[in-house]
């Protein structure tokens, strides 16, 4: 009698760097993480020429800016790599994606800022908040959905939580306001979108993330 081996589930795993890469289906991973990490960079560029308020992140990117002459994209790349330093006392582990995020990301901002220019009516203006906030919604999905790494901002936050004992939604909280108010010292892009964002990315993210789970192979992990 024939057996038939069970389907990988559908869930997120915890793994090592390796792992992640041992755990079969790269051919679909690969290409959904890069798909997912350009189009978080396309969201980011639609909420600055949308002037309405960027992510809290982006807050503090653009209040960088202000002060050291990079472009966004590339202020997005070296914070990256300085919350980066930060998961070396947590003990985080960065995977492909984790690397992939700190790079593509800013390079995808800055590629799609320097074809697209600032609407000058306010209803387009809104149309690019409201579509990179779900954009960005989607993206993530998509590349935590391929399973190979937190970004580098989700590691710091799920590296505090761990340490610290306090709930994700706590610390998320607390770093974000942390970074909006050190972005605002700096004169950054505070607004209506910064608050939507805020109040939507989680459920947008949830809404997405079942669907773009890609399922690992248990028997190509160690």
């Amino acid at each position: 009698m024939s057996t038939i081996a069970p389907a990988p589930r559908r869930e997120l795993s915890d793994l090592g760097p390796i792992a992640q890469l041992r755990a079969g289906r790269l051919g679909r991973r690969l290409p959904q993480l890069y798909a997912g990490l350009v189009a978080y960079g396309v969201s980011l560029a639609l909420m600055v020429r949308g002037d309405l308020g960027l992510a809290p992140w982006d807050v503090l990117h653009s209040g960088l800016i202000r002060h050291v002459p990079i472009t966004l994209g590339q202020a997005v790349v070296v914070m990256s790599f300085v919350v980066l330093l930060l998961w070396i006392p947590l003990r985080e582990k960065p995977g492909l994606g984790t690397i992939s995020n700190a790079i593509v990301v800013g390079l995808s901002a800055d590629a799609t800022l320097a074809v697209l220019d600032r609407p000058g009516g306010l209803g387009l203006r809104i149309a690019l908040m409201v579509g990179g906030i779900v954009l960005c919604g989607l993206a993530t999905a998509m590349y935590i959905g391929a399973q190979l790494g937190r970004g580098p901002r989700d590691g710091l936050m799920t590296g505090l939580a761990r340490r610290s004992g306090r709930s994700l939604r706590l610390v998320r909280t607390g770093l974000e306001v942390a970074v909006v108010l050190i972005g605002l010292l700096l004169g950054g892009t505070l607004g209506i979108g910064t608050v939507l964002y805020a109040l939507a990315i989680g459920p947008l993210t949830q809404l997405w993330l079942a669907a773009w789970i890609v399922p690992l192979d248990d028997r190509n992990r160690i």
